[in-house]
């Protein structure tokens, strides 16, 4: 089967930034589908285990802070809650060891937990910048090991990114930030730009298999991925004034769960894959001078990229589909 690289244009789908997560799946019926979401109890990761539950889905949700996702999925049907940390590789292969036990297949992941400008922190034996670390390398390490599953499945698999991604490429010649200063939202802009090219690599590695990735920004939301950014800093940067009223940009819960919801289900993606998708439609490439932080950036689509990246996170983590 020759891969097709899907054109990063929008196709008209008739939604947009207020559409929300009913609407989006609005005739949709995914009984008998099996969805994992990571970081699916808080945030827009509850938002998005709702949806997928109340269009008939059952949900995996691995969370680090089980007894927390446990009180906040308790009364949702079908939702299944176990233990993992993204930033532990052991806590990874012990769930996926645990969830490939069961046999079952999947239908549907959505990458959907991480973190956001912490400051400087690092995990594992080796040291590495947690943001990379999280949001990339232990997603990367999730799918490959649930590959088989997956690939049965024929899977979608969407990687939450951000419009994040605007604000650094891949830091090739210093990723973890140890040969010059740390900065937490070079950090942060580069762990988007991974999740993006996990994306564009995956899709084509995958679609022999029938499985495909896409990429996302959900839109500005207040949740608690902004807990290590403070009061002051998000008036600065207008997300609030300065009685703690949001933007008149920011989106609800429903509304920012949308794109991903959408993402993951929409027939009107079907035989596409490999692109960054905005208020539940595929993006427009960036414009090298716009300064509006809409769109795809060339380097976070690049397949060559792409390519190297998914080689670098392979020696880093031990694990590859390919082999």
């Amino acid at each position: 089967m020759t891969y097709t690289t899907t054109p990063q244009h929008k196709i008209g789908s008739g939604f947009g930034a207020r559409s929300t997560t009913d609407e989006v799946l609005r005739g949709t019926d995914l009984t008998g589908k099996l969805a994992v979401v990571t970081g699916g109890y808080v945030g827009l990761g509850l938002e998005t285990t709702r949806a997928l539950v109340r269009a008939g889905a059952r949900v995996v949700v691995p969370a680090r802070r089980r007894e927390v996702a446990e009180r906040a999925v308790g009364g949702l049907d079908g939702v299944e809650v176990d233990e993992m940390d993204l930033a532990d590789l052991d806590s990874v292969r012990e769930f996926t060891d645990r969830f490939l036990a069961s046999g079952r297949d999947i239908d549907i992941v959505v990458d959907n937990a991480g973190i956001m400008a912490c400051p400087e922190t690092r995990v594992g034996p080796a040291a590495w910048e947690a943001q990379f670390a999280t949001n990339h390398l232990g997603h990367f390490a999730l799918v490959n090991r649930l590959w088989a599953p997956i690939a049965r499945g024929g899977a979608r698999v969407v990687a939450v990114s951000s419009r994040g991604h605007h604000l650094s490429d891949i830091r090739w010649d210093d990723i973890h930030f140890e040969h010059g200063p740390y900065d937490k939202w070079a950090a942060y802009g580069q762990a988007k730009t991974a999740n993006m090219l996990f994306a564009v690599h995956l899709d084509r590695l995958g679609h022999e298999s029938g499985v495909r990735a896409f990429s996302l920004h959900p839109g500005e939301i207040l949740t608690e991925l902004v807990r290590h950014t403070s009061r002051e800093e998000m008036i600065e940067r207008g997300w609030i004034d300065e009685h703690g009223n949001p933007s008149g940009s920011f989106k609800t819960p429903e509304q920012g769960a949308a794109t991903q919801v959408w993402a993951a289900t929409s027939p009107q993606l079907d035989g596409m894959g490999g692109v960054y998708c905005e208020d539940c439609d595929i993006a427009e490439p960036a414009l090298p001078d716009d300064d509006s932080w809409a769109g795809a950036r060339a380097y976070a689509t690049d397949p060559s990229q792409a390519a190297r990246l998914w080689t670098l996170s392979a020696e880093l983590t031990g694990v590859d589909l390919t082999s």
